[in-house]
């Protein structure tokens, strides 16, 4: 039978070692790192650089594991600590060439449920970031060119309600052009997978700095409001309050502008018709597309003076003094307007209980953040470090029957064939992400189940191994950190 661990860290001649982590094959010097710089010669045996990390409500973060088994006792035999711990895979090696058995296949007993946790890094080469930055401001045209450092990384995709979206990274990027195409969409997605910033450039679209968890900057200017909604949200929302002190609204959106009295919510209200006409093509009462093009103006549109998107006034309906309203999606600009006696719109001091209502529109927009999702497919080095027939993992994940954490964040899984999992990048804990320079990113992955469920699959059972013993074992190399509050213990389903 062939021993499955003696060809990683092969020694070759003149102490150098062999890493076979990845398909790279670093042939790596004593005292030197591999291109990586995960793995390392040390004194001729092949070392992780990064500590495994195991995360437990019950530590301050940076502190060693050894509490958790106190090294001078014995072990004695327990499954489980008293404390909660949860190995994840980060620091834990990949399980490449694929027939491996994960680096750590662990047993441990949750309420009553032996459960077993295999855990991995797995080397991704099929990946992709999902990025929503919520802005009003138009980024760039639908399929448009995402640039970094003159590479092209991914492209502007469909918008959301609120929000700009951005798809960046995947195989034909990271493979399929040249290499420094390659490489440069690599770095940027470890870099956000990292929690960093980057600068990314649309053509005929934006220059925006994107960072997870912070507030977009465009074209210099950092974002602070989401959009309440569009404008006809807008006028839906508001219309009540603004019944009785205006007489007319029009709120400004790149794809629905809103017109009060129009609108349904003006009929409901019995508002009386104002003869105003805006530009664009009326789709229903009051909801009108394309009133200008897409830009950085009011509400999304390439619009600084609102006046311009006013196509007429029918004398029939309007009257002098007659009282308009002009606003953003966001409140952030706003225009309010009385018509002279030649009922021609003209800049007026705006009422107090108008501008509580436009306020009241500002006070209903989130703050604008960045939101990075890590997508990925879990293929075959994952599921064969895992059981020797991969096929019966996905269909138990598919069923529900596997919990699938990163990191120990939770993941929504795809529907479908495959394992196609996505996650959170902000609930994955920091230093989590790696590359390798195929370029892939690496990435956790950890499968937890039932232990009966995981023999019956016919998992590598000769492989794992008591929470309490890899932690004696391994418990002063490794690193604690702290539960993430929001996440869900990842427990064994049913």
């Amino acid at each position: 039978m062939v021993d499955r661990t003696s060809l990683f860290g092969a020694a070759e001649a003149d102490g150098i070692v062999r890493c076979d982590a990845c398909p790279v094959l670093c042939r790596i010097r004593p005292g030197r790192a591999g291109a990586c710089s995960r793995y390392a010669n040390e004194e001729g045996r092949l070392v992780r650089t990064d500590p495994l990390v195991l995360l437990t409500s019950a530590v301050e973060e940076g502190r060693p594991v050894v509490p958790f088994l106190d090294a001078a006792q014995e072990w004695s035999g327990e499954v489980t600590p008293a404390e909660p711990v949860f190995v994840t895979a980060i620091g834990a090696g990949t399980t490449y060439p694929d027939y491996k058995p994960a680096p750590f296949i662990v047993g441990s007993r949750h309420h009553g449920v032996d459960t077993v946790t295999v855990v991995t890094e797995g080397i991704f080469s099929y990946c992709g970031l999902k990025v929503k930055i919520d802005t009003d401001r138009h980024l760039g045209p639908e399929c448009a060119p995402v640039m970094h450092e003159g590479e092209q990384i991914g492209h502007v995709t469909t918008a959301e309600y609120g929000s700009q979206m951005l798809s960046l990274g995947g195989v034909r990027h990271l493979t399929g052009g040249s290499k420094r195409e390659g490489s440069v969409t690599c770095a940027a997605m470890l870099a956000l997978c990292r929690k960093e910033a980057i600068e990314v450039t649309i053509p005929d679209g934006a220059r925006l700095s994107i960072q997870a968890g912070a507030a977009p900057v465009v074209n210099g200017v950092r974002e602070t409001r989401m959009r309440v909604g569009c404008g006809s949200a807008a006028i839906g929302i508001f219309a009540q309050q603004f019944f009785g002190h205006v007489d007319e609204v029009v709120v400004l959106d790149d794809h629905i502008t809103g017109v009060l009295s129009e609108h349904q919510a003006g009929k409901c209200l019995s508002m009386r018709p104002t003869g105003l006409r805006v530009r664009g093509r009326r789709s229903t009462p009051g909801r009108y597309f394309q009133v200008a093009h897409p830009g950085t103006g009011w509400g999304g549109t390439d619009i600084t003076d609102p006046l311009t998107v006013l196509e007429s006034i029918d004398p029939k309906l309007a009257w002098p003094g007659m009282r308009v309203l002009m606003t953003s999606t966001t409140g952030e600009d706003a225009l309010y307007l009385e018509l002279d006696d030649a009922l021609r719109p003209i800049p007026a001091p705006m009422p107090e209980a108008v501008r509580r209502t436009v306020a009241r529109i500002g006070e209903n927009c989130e703050p604008a953040m960045t939101s990075i999702l890590f997508m990925a497919g879990a293929g075959g080095s994952l599921r064969a470090g895992v059981t020797e027939n991969p096929i019966l993992l996905t269909r138990r994940v598919q069923a529900g029957e596997v919990r699938v954490t990163m990191g120990g964040a939770p993941c929504y899984l795809y529907p479908g064939g495959g394992i196609t999992l996505m996650a959170d990048i902000l609930r994955i804990p920091d230093k989590a992400f790696g590359y390798v320079p195929t370029p892939a990113l690496v990435a956790p992955i950890e499968f937890t189940l039932r232990a009966d469920l995981y023999a019956a699959l016919g998992g590598h059972v000769e492989h794992a191994i008591a929470l309490s013993a890899l932690i004696e074992r391994h418990g002063a190399e490794s690193l604690a950190a702290p539960w993430m509050s929001a996440n869900p213990w990842p427990d064994a389903p049913g």
